[in-house]
């Protein structure tokens, strides 16, 4: 099993930055994929960013050359850099690690950008 607990988030003006982070209760080293997803209100949660344990990210249209994702597999945390915010990136972020067979969700944590 895994806990995880994210943190970072805030309101913050568009085009500003924010860093998320996703605090793991064990080591994610051989965790096959974790990422950073996020619900809007009235919209489904869709995927943001994710890393596989070999390294290779993978990221939404929307937010690529924006977000970066990473990993600390020394301290068992995930990053989820975000610059040049927008608006529509007002959102709950959650993080999410993928085990086998397993699916494991944070609590989340709401990030706003104003206009």
């Amino acid at each position: 099993q895994v806990q995880l607990v994210e943190s970072g988030g805030g309101l913050v003006q568009a085009g500003g930055s924010l860093r998320l982070s996703c605090a793991a209760s064990r080591s994610i080293f051989n965790i096959p994929a974790m990422g950073w997803y996020r619900q809007a209100p009235g919209k489904q949660r869709e995927l943001v960013a994710s890393v596989s344990s070999g390294g290779s990210t993978g990221y939404a249209d929307s937010v690529k050359g924006r977000f970066t994702i990473s990993r600390d597999t020394a301290k068992n945390t995930v990053h989820l850099q975000m610059n040049s915010l927008k608006p529509e990136d007002t959102a709950v972020y959650y993080c999410n690690a993928q085990t086998i067979p397993n699916s494991y969700w944070g609590q989340g944590t709401q990030v706003t950008v104003s206009s």
